[in-house]
């Protein structure tokens, strides 16, 4: 039976971080609020190791540096499921990022799972454990915290350090020990979590019915309103949606007056900042063609590359069927034409997808590996 903890009082941190100390491997999560925020409220944060299993209140705590100090030891393992969120958290409060890490999403892949099966059916399929949903939308940010509130909080890692050991048993077996080094140094990565509001506008939904002046027109407010929003600690959508972006790339209005026209923008958005956006405009608008962007990776595959493209997705199936992995784990198809249209460095040709389909899509590709069906099944011949 884990001793379970309820930390608010700088004497309960020391006291926690004292049991901690030493520990080989911690499950962590965190829970937090950003439905009115640019940044992460952390609201609380949930850890646990072999002996305990605690639920720390950064709202009453001026200073989590002991905790974060255990959890940024590089002798103790993290393990966390799809810890993207809460390594930006982390890196935001921390300014650098956790390792080593251990997540269990990730591994579930080399397991039989696709690319993004959630905690619960990990623990309902390893533990025969039902947890409880209840909780999911609960304001984590309000005090007092019931008792069922902390139960759910307490799950989400109540599990993960036997579920770790379990799938590392099991991938050990499989002869796939090491295998996701290059996933979790990847994870880890400060470029994931750092990126500049220039590199903002690549993550804005429906920008390829721009080109040429439009596209460095929405580059640059993407990258303004980046900024603002930092700055404000508002969301992005709060100043500007991504629809409206693009429109006003593809419409480039030159005055407040032509702003007012344009659907999905507020007259009290225009009066607060309408000059600043046509302002940004006509900046982008000035900038010399060599400084424009491209889209980079266009491709439209005739329909012979099309069929191509087919037997390249049955190679990729047949090869997550023969490895008991996922397909949409391996490949998309959209991974699949990056490869057929020279993407002789995509993710697809390393780590442990190179070993299992990387491989046999190149041969495929050079006219080496072959599909044939041998008594109603598909087959590799090479």
């Amino acid at each position: 039976m884990l001793q379970q903890y309820y930390v608010s009082t700088p004497e309960q941190l020391e006291e926690l971080c004292e049991l901690l100390q030493g520990s080989a491997a911690i499950a962590l999560d965190t829970e937090f609020m950003r439905e009115k925020s640019y940044y992460a409220n952390l609201c609380l944060l949930q850890i646990a190791n072999d002996n305990l299993i605690a639920c720390v209140d950064p709202l009453a705590l001026e200073d989590l540096g002991p905790l974060l100090d255990i959890i940024y030891d590089q002798n103790i393992l993290k393990v966390m499921h799809a810890a993207r969120q809460d390594l930006e958290i982390l890196n935001d409060i921390r300014g650098s990022l956790p390792d080593p890490l251990f997540d269990t999403q990730i591994a579930a892949t080399l397991l039989g799972y696709g690319d993004q099966v959630s905690y619960g059916t990990l623990v309902r399929d390893t533990l025969n454990v039902e947890l409880d949903k209840s909780h999911t939308r609960t304001n984590w940010a309000q005090r007092p915290l019931d008792p069922g509130q902390l139960r759910y909080a307490e799950d989400d890692v109540r599990y993960l350090l036997e579920i770790s050991q379990i799938q590392m048993r099991k991938l050990d077996d499989m002869g796939r020990h090491g295998w996701l080094d290059e996933d979790f140094a990847e994870l880890t990565s400060d470029k994931n979590y750092n990126k500049p509001p220039s590199e903002a506008w690549q993550r804005i939904r429906g920008i390829r019915v721009l080109k040429g002046r439009h596209l460095a027109v929405l580059k640059e407010l993407a990258a303004w309103r980046e900024e603002r929003a930092r700055k404000v600690d508002k969301p992005r959508k709060w100043i500007l949606r991504d629809d409206v972006l693009v429109d006003l790339a593809r419409r480039m209005p030159d005055s407040t007056a032509r702003l007012r026209t344009m659907r999905g923008i507020e007259s009290q958005t225009v009066k607060k900042i309408g000059e600043d956006i046509v302002g940004v405009i006509k900046n982008a608008m000035s900038l010399p063609e060599d400084q424009w962007p491209s889209l980079g990776f266009r491709f439209s595959p005739s329909a012979e590359q099309e069929i191509l493209v087919d037997g390249m997705m049955a190679v990729s199936r047949y090869c997550g069927l023969k490895n008991g992995i996922s397909p949409a784990a391996l490949a998309t198809r959209r991974d699949l034409e990056q490869l057929l249209a020279g993407g002789q460095d995509h993710p697809i040709l390393h780590g442990w997808r190179g070993m299992l389909v990387g491989r046999e899509l190149t041969n495929f590709l050079e006219g080496g590996t072959k599909l044939s069906v041998v008594d109603g099944v598909l087959e590799l011949e090479k």
